[in-house]
């Protein structure tokens, strides 16, 4: 998983990305809420941690303006002790979890794999983007017209849109898409092909920019 850490003490955030380094997960760490919505919109992340108290613009903010941009990541949001307003305002603003401080590291990284766990199961029926509807319950796509997908290139779509925007790498592409099976740049790239002849055929605006063994973005 990659996560986006957005903490200002700097002595904490240097130990909760130890930690989760660590344990297999690429980490990037930010001090500020605007630097948080600046990541958040160039990168794909599954996992935002944002801590309410920072400088610039708070956790609070940036989580509204990286939902407002359309971002579904899941966030977790790190209050202060008894505060609250501060939990009920993070969960209205988009927040999915929370944690209060001082916490365990040990519970923190037990949710990190408890996430992973079920991102791997996540399935959003219904996704839109511009004229595109991607359809997983039969595995379709409709613009103005309608094809089947096959599973991979329905989850590869899937994440494409999901991040759209993004520059999304081919290894990025093979961890969310293939996470338990041998694949590589090739797999990428024939699933990609395919989905482009299908984006045309069905006369969609929508493209996948990006070349064999770089990063891919859907636009």
């Amino acid at each position: 998983m990659r996560i986006l850490v957005a903490e200002d003490e700097q002595q904490l955030a240097h130990v909760l990305a130890t930690a989760m380094r660590a344990s297999g997960y690429q980490v990037d760490v930010v001090g500020d809420g605007q630097a948080a919505v600046d990541y958040a919109r160039k990168n794909p992340y599954d996992v935002i941690i944002l801590d309410i108290m920072m400088p610039v613009k708070s956790g609070l903010d940036a989580l509204r303006e990286i939902r407002a941009s359309g971002d579904q990541t899941y966030v977790m949001m790190l209050t202060a002790m008894g505060e609250e307003d501060d939990r009920v305002n993070g969960l209205d603003a988009g927040a999915d979890d929370y944690l209060t401080k001082p916490f365990s590291l040990k519970e923190l990284l037990a949710r990190l794999r408890s996430r992973e766990r079920r991102s791997e199961d996540f399935n959003q029926d219904v996704l839109q983007y511009g004229d595109l509807t991607l359809n997983q319950n039969d595995q379709s796509m409709e613009s103005h017209n309608s094809i089947g997908l096959t599973g991979k290139e329905s989850r590869l779509l899937q994440y494409l849109i999901l991040n759209a925007g993004k520059k999304l790498t081919t290894d990025e592409l093979i961890n969310h898409v293939w996470p338990d099976e041998e694949a590589d740049a090739e797999d990428v790239w024939i699933n990609i092909s395919y989905l482009r002849q299908k984006l045309q055929s069905i006369r969609s605006t929508v493209k996948i920019s990006g070349e064999k063994g770089g990063s891919f973005t859907l636009k």
